[in-house]
Order: C-alpha cells, then structure tokens, then sequence
C-alpha cells in the first residue's frame, strides 16, 4: 500500500485531474435528472388537467342525460316540473362562489336540488346534504319552496344508493338507455 508519501507530483495532479472529471460528470448527471424530473411534473400535471377534464365531461355526460329525465321521473312521484335549471350558481357579496346545484327542478311548490355524478360515494351524500342545508339562505328566492334533494349517477352502489335514500335523497341512476328512480317503493322524500 503507497503512502501520501509515495506518490508523485504527477500521480496527484493525475487524481486531481480525475476527481475533476468525475466532478464535472456528476454535475451533468444531476443537471440531467434535474431536467428529466421537470419534464416528469410536467408530465403529471398534464395528466392530472386531462383526468379532471374527462372527469367533468363525465358528470356534463349523467347531467345531460339527467335533465330531460328528472321530468318524466318526478311527474311520476306526483312532482309537476316547470323548470329544470343546470348549473345553478349563488355568490356572496364578494363575488364567491358558495353553491352550485348541477340542476334544479321547479315548479310552483317544490325545488329539488339534484347533484349529478359519474359514481356516487357517500362523500358526495354527505356534500350534497350540506349543499341542501345552505341552499334557501343562499338562494332566498326558492326559501317559499318545499326543497327535496335528488342524486343521480351512471354508477352507484347498492350500499351507496341505501344511504343516499335514508338521507331522504331521491335516488336516480342510469339502466341501459335510460335513468329509473331506484329508491323502494314508498319512499317519502326529506323536506329542507
């Protein structure tokens, strides 16, 4: 084994030399990895923009197939239909967004707030339901209005939709070509 000692001047510019190109490789590397990390989060963020851009042209997909249906479905339910309002928006007086309903059946007594997805969870239960407690104070216009709510969807679990009805939601769901009131027969409807 050679010593500090042992080593020429030549041997130690030589490693010095060595150690810089590695240096200089190792920079490149990282330079490298650094763009190609760049390219990656760019990468992904389009990915994302695409995935919610499908997403919503899912739900624009169960609301426009919704709309025409909500008035044949709640005529049914002895709910005449007058309106049917997409994209219903309430702002504050800083010109916030604080609700939006995806669509809302009128008439001269009664609002259902209907919210549209492409698959139901129960989250969007719960969102719907806190949409629901709002809506009269954010929208006082419809506050003379017996309000139901609706949720529809082109998938739905079985568990899902039994939770959503036990709201007092008027389940909607798509079957084959058409949307059907899933909820059992004799349901009453929760009045906000």
């Amino acid at each position: 084994m050679s010593t500090a000692t042992d080593l020429s001047w030549d041997d130690i510019k030589q490693m010095i030399a060595q150690l810089a190109e590695q240096s200089k490789e190792t920079d490149q590397l990282i330079r490298e990895l650094r763009e190609s990390n760049k390219e990656t989060d760019r990468q992904i963020r389009e990915l994302k923009r695409q995935l919610g851009h499908l997403g919503n042209r899912l739900g624009e997909f169960v609301q426009d197939m919704v709309q025409p249906a909500v008035v044949g479905l709640f005529q049914a339910q002895g709910i005449p239909v007058h309106q049917v309002l997409p994209n219903v928006r309430a702002y504050d007086d800083a010109r916030r967004c604080i609700l939006e309903v995806d669509l809302l059946v009128i008439n001269g007594e009664h609002a259902i707030a209907v919210e549209c997805k492409s698959r139901l969870s129960t989250d969007d239960v719960d969102e719907h339901l806190a949409r629901l407690a709002i809506l009269k104070s954010a929208m006082p216009q419809y506050a003379d209005k017996i309000l139901h709510g609706a949720v529809a969807a082109m998938s739905c679990s079985e568990s899902v939709a039994r939770y959503a009805e036990a709201q007092g939601l008027y389940v909607l769901v798509q079957a084959d070509d058409d949307v059907v009131l899933q909820n059992a027969p004799g349901f009453m409807p929760r009045a906000w």
